[in-house]
């Protein structure tokens, strides 16, 4: 039973049934403006060059963390979220706008065959924090926390993927 908590915790957050099919929502389509609070993630670690990306944005609290975005809204609380298509080469970045200063929770996946659904067999997550590994329960925000200030925030996410039954961890070098 317990090894179905990581997926149970991811899957509403990474499902991303509502994600817009629009491709390309990045940093050349100025989803990040001037010196708007924003995040600009730079991400290392990619398995491959599939697929997209997608960052999601939520309140820097273990309850609202990975929390049904759905939920938030209605509950007018802020949530974010941006999609990217994996570029062939160079750098990828993405970047997602914060509804103000201050600590925020990230998450990010690489759905590498980019059907918007989180497939705990070959996609892959990131938070902000850049644990060495997560096992099978829901990450703590302590993993995502990132502090956004008044204009764009440069940080470096570290992408892991499925290593044994149920945990995750960044691919060797």
């Amino acid at each position: 039973m317990k090894k179905f908590v990581l997926l149970t915790a991811l899957a509403p957050a990474m499902a991303g049934a509502q994600i817009p099919s629009t491709p390309n929502l990045g940093i050349a389509e100025g989803r990040c403006r001037g010196n708007d609070p924003s995040f600009v993630i730079t991400v290392v670690g990619l398995k491959d060059r599939g697929g997209t990306m997608k960052v999601e944005l939520y309140p820097a609290n273990d309850t609202d963390f990975l929390q049904d975005d759905n939920i938030l809204i209605n509950e007018g609380k802020p949530f974010r979220r941006a999609v990217i298509d994996v570029p062939r080469d160079g750098p990828v970045q993405i970047c997602i706008r914060a509804p103000g200063p201050g600590p925020w929770a990230l998450s990010m996946l690489h759905d590498r065959d980019g059907n918007r659904k989180f497939g705990l067999s070959i996609d892959g997550v990131g938070f902000p924090g850049n644990p060495a590994s997560l096992g099978p329960s829901k990450p703590r925000v302590s993993f995502a926390k990132a502090v956004a200030g008044n204009g764009p925030t440069p940080i470096t996410v570290r992408m892991m993927y499925r290593k044994g039954l149920l945990s995750f961890g960044p691919l060797k070098q």
